[in-house]
């Protein structure tokens, strides 16, 4: 049991509070609520405000990828800065013109799958698991599958990457990007699959992977379902409403992701 604080009125929801970081069974002080909780409030209010404000670091990303074995590229939205960004939702979606004409220039052979990473609403997030996420989806691409540079966007949004998937001529795009903070976990990871990337796909025609973390889905858990879904995607050549995840039936069979070959 939870030990009472002395002065404060306990709920008795409080034992509640080990099973989740939810804001619940406060507890209150007089009319209002204990100084410590109103503490806690302004503090994670404050890391949630600074996820979506700070700027990604591209330059030590791009090390950290490198180091790791993958080619990257580094890209930016047409959003001039983080003020346009968050106003122009729109412009977010839209690779900037240099860009996509270096991308495409790259792009001689084309490729199965382009990696995205962006930085989105919380470029914290990005920094904390982007790297041990794609270490860790290593083992789990099919055999044979050919993929392009990992592409590091700045004031992106999910749409940038079928752009960014067109000019490199990949049949699968898959953007990592920092999820809208919450008060509870400023640091989540999105993840987005888009069968035939390319400018007009719509949210309906994406798969999604959400709150990878290591306080939510793990990396290798995360990993697995990307493997299943990618592997489907290239298969029946399509993503989005018509294909659920079945990863976890996968599991029970014994199926192992890394191990099969490329459809198609």
């Amino acid at each position: 049991m939870t030990q009472p604080i002395p002065g404060v009125t306990p709920d008795p929801w409080q034992d509640w509070r080990a099973a989740t970081p939810a804001r619940l069974a406060l507890g209150r002080a007089g009319q209002g609520m204990p100084t410590d909780e109103t503490l806690r409030f302004g503090w994670a209010h404050a890391m949630a405000r600074d996820a979506i404000h700070a700027a990604l670091d591209t330059d030590a990303l791009a090390a950290e990828l490198q180091a790791g074995g993958w080619d990257t590229r580094t890209v930016r939205s047409r959003a001039a800065d983080r003020t346009s960004y968050l106003r122009r939702p729109d412009l977010g979606r839209q690779l900037d013109a240099d860009d996509a004409d270096r991308l495409r220039a790259g792009a001689a052979q084309g490729c199965d799958l382009c990696l995205v990473v962006g930085d989105g609403l919380s470029s914290l997030a990005v920094a904390r698991h982007a790297v041990p996420l794609l270490a860790a989806l290593r083992t789990q691409l099919p055999a044979g599958l050919r993929t392009g540079p990992v592409v590091i966007a700045t004031q992106a949004r999910v749409a940038l990457a079928d752009e960014v998937g067109e000019a490199l001529g990949a049949r699968v795009a898959a953007i990592l990007i920092g999820e809208r903070p919450g008060l509870s976990s400023p640091d989540s990871l999105g993840l987005y699959l888009t069968h035939g990337p390319g400018r007009g796909r719509h949210d309906a025609q994406r798969n999604c992977i959400s709150n990878i973390r290591p306080q939510g889905l793990g990396y290798d858990a995360a990993a697995f379902k990307l493997g299943w879904l990618l592997r489907e995607a290239l298969r029946r050549g399509l993503t989005g409403v018509e294909l659920k995840d079945e990863s976890d039936l996968a599991i029970l069979d014994g199926g192992a992701p890394g191990a099969a070959p490329l459809p198609g």
